[in-house]
Parts: structure tokens; sequence; C-alpha cells
């Protein structure tokens, strides 16, 4: 079974909800990529260190949000904060694997603040 088939099986979820678990998911997994690729070079500590922060966040947020967490809100807000400041971090790199990562992370700060607004 896929992530998503599993996220589409709890019920307590909105549509909103099950799309930003999966961008959460998705930033996790593209943030730890970008930051072990950022390791080789000494100029990129920066990204690599805002990325492993963001893909720790992320999969928390994803997991308070499958548990209902009365705490996923806030977590939402400081999520969506992380994403945009590691986007434009990556952002200033031409790597490809940075560029691809500002991508997905701007998708997943926009979900995450819908959450913490919700």
């Amino acid at each position: 079974m896929s992530l998503a088939e599993t996220v589409s099986e709890i019920d307590h979820l909105s549509d909103d909800q099950r799309d930003c678990i999966e961008n959460c998911n998705e930033a996790s997994e593209v943030c730890e990529w970008c930051a072990d690729e950022c390791l080789a070079d000494d100029e990129m500590e920066e990204c690599a260190r805002l990325c492993r922060d963001v893909a720790d966040l992320t999969s928390l947020h994803a997991r308070f949000m499958a548990r209902d967490s009365q705490y996923s809100g806030d977590l939402a807000a400081v999520c969506a904060d992380a994403c945009e400041a590691c986007a434009d971090e990556c952002e200033q790199h031409d790597a490809d694997h940075c560029q691809v990562c500002a991508d997905v992370l701007r998708d997943c700060a926009e979900t995450c603040r819908d959450m913490a607004s919700a």
C-alpha cells in the first residue's frame, strides 16, 4: 500500500489535511536528499542545516496531523516558516537538488500555512 493510500484510510482527515501530509512527507524526503548532497560542499553548510531541520519538522507535522494532535496547528505555522526559509536558501544555489528542494518546499509551506490558519 502506498503512502497516499494509507493516508486516505485515516477517517478524520480532510482532503486538505491529506494533501498537507503528502507534501510534508515529500518535503522530508527531498530535504534529506538535498542535505546529503550539500554536505559535499563547505559553502552549502547552511543549506544542509536548514534542510535537516525541515526534514525533521515536516515529518513530525505529518505524524501530528495523522493522529489529530491538538498541537498540529501550532506546528503547521512553524513548519511553514521553516519551509519558506529553507526554500529561500536553496533558491540561492544552482545545484539541481537545491532547485528541486525549493520547489517542493514552496508547495509544502503553502499547505502548512493553510493548516495553521484552519
